[in-house]
């Protein structure tokens, strides 16, 4: 019996022993696994920042190492907020940057060359995405950006308007614009063609369209008393002087009302607007009004417009690399991309996303995807936002209300560059 109570007794030991050292593993794997798990920071912006976070289960599923911190922020404070974390080294691993930032960020040094990380994916290849997007995203030949999401302008118009004086599309030339813009006004007494005065985009995307050179000598002076963009300013200036657009934007306080009252049959907006246009025009005039590519300064149609959108970077100081790179990826295959437009509606930046229905069926979309075969990007240079919001825009409403010449506006433009472009020539001519 003492026999068997030992035998009894040992083996009980030998069943605690093995539980015991099974406990121990496990929570060792725990603590292995929890050690393992990687977190990047990830920063959006607006309505995109707001949804994004949807997207985040199936990348943690395909990637369970890895996990995403969204934090959502408002564009107004998006710019400032950026610098101050540069500034104070607390830049995320992946943020999202406008287009239009891309020069700023990468002179800063704070984001990171993806040409080797391109190079070894099977996912983002520049092939995929729109070439005047991608474009935006290239200092020299090195990249820096990968498109998110996608943002251009084309021209909505009033369908029955344009019929009644001859036009079963809307124009395609420049000449065609500024007649059917004549027409207009001489059978309905009314304006033809709304171009806000307090936006510079007008001016130069029609200077970009008639191939104008906006800043030369390698970014270094303005141009915009060059022969290409001063005709694109006489162009415009045309409508305004001729009584084809107002010229008081208090004549326009709401865009969709003076639109479906026929103030206005023209404008040139972008994607954000097909949806306002569908919720906030009366219901007789749904069936009125359509989209499409912008018009040419000469047979080439469609004409140029500019690359717009956001794209996402990674710090250049981020110690989580490869596992940034891994969530772009994930955000630039073409069912994620699909996924998110039908969260946002936000424009995809792969080109195979178009061939879905959800867009290849909706009528309105069809113009964006023609016009985003055609984009250009703007001079891409830190100082670029400087020059059109405090400088462009300002002479957009003298030119309007003829207040000096459009050779003494221009001259004064170049002057005005001249000197925002000042420190960047000091430190080009010490490199």
């Amino acid at each position: 019996m003492n026999t068997l109570k030992k035998i009894t007794t040992y083996y009980l030991f030998l069943t605690l022993y093995f539980l015991l050292l099974t406990s121990i593993f496990l929570f060792w794997s725990c603590v292995q696994n929890y050690d393992d798990k990687i977190t990047i920071n990830f920063w959006a912006m607006g309505v995109e920042g707001e949804t994004v976070s949807k997207l985040i289960p199936e990348f943690e599923k395909q990637n369970p190492n890895i996990k995403v911190k969204v934090l959502q922020i408002a564009w107004i404070a998006a710019h400032e907020k950026l610098i101050t974390a540069f500034a104070g080294e607390t830049l995320p691993d992946v943020f999202q940057l406008g287009n239009t930032w891309i020069p700023e960020f990468e002179s800063l040094g704070s984001i990171e060359p993806l040409n080797l990380y391109i190079k070894k994916s099977s996912v983002v290849n520049k092939d995929n995405f729109f070439p005047g997007i991608w474009e935006t995203n290239l200092i020299d030949t090195t990249v820096y950006g990968i498109p998110w999401y996608v943002d251009t302008r084309v021209i909505f118009y009033r369908t029955d308007i344009l019929e009644s004086v001859g036009y079963k599309n809307s124009p395609r030339t420049w000449t065609e614009l500024y007649y059917a813009s004549k027409k207009i006004k001489q059978k309905f007494n009314s304006y033809s063609f709304f171009i806000p005065t307090n936006e510079w985009l007008p001016f130069v995307l029609f200077g970009i369209q008639n191939n104008a050179e906006l800043l030369k000598n390698k970014n270094r002076y303005g141009n915009f008393s060059g022969k290409e963009f001063r005709e694109a300013v006489e162009y415009l200036a045309k409508f305004y002087h001729e009584g084809l657009a107002p010229v008081d934007m208090q004549q326009v306080m709401n865009v969709y009302q003076a639109f479906g009252e026929g103030f206005f049959s023209m404008y040139i907006t972008g994607p954000w607007n097909v949806t306002e246009f569908q919720n906030r025009l009366p219901k007789e005039i749904q069936n009125k009004w359509m989209t499409a590519p912008l018009p040419s300064p000469n047979n080439d149609y469609p004409g140029y417009s500019l690359a717009g959108g956001s794209s996402l970077s990674i710090n250049a100081k981020s110690e989580h690399k490869e596992a940034a790179w891994k969530f772009i990826e994930f955000i630039s295959e073409a069912k994620t991309q699909l996924k998110f437009y039908k969260l946002v509606s936000s424009l995809p930046a792969v080109k195979k996303v178009w061939e879905d229905s959800s867009l290849v069926n909706n009528k309105f979309m069809k113009a964006f995807y023609t016009q985003l075969l055609k984009t250009r990007p703007t001079p891409k240079i830190p100082e670029w936002e400087q020059i059109v919001f405090s400088k462009i825009q300002q002479a957009t409403e003298v030119i309007a209300r003829k207040k000096k010449t459009i050779v003494e506006v221009l001259k004064e433009l170049d002057k005005d560059a001249n000197d925002i472009l000042e420190k960047r020539r000091w430190m080009m001519d010490r490199k």
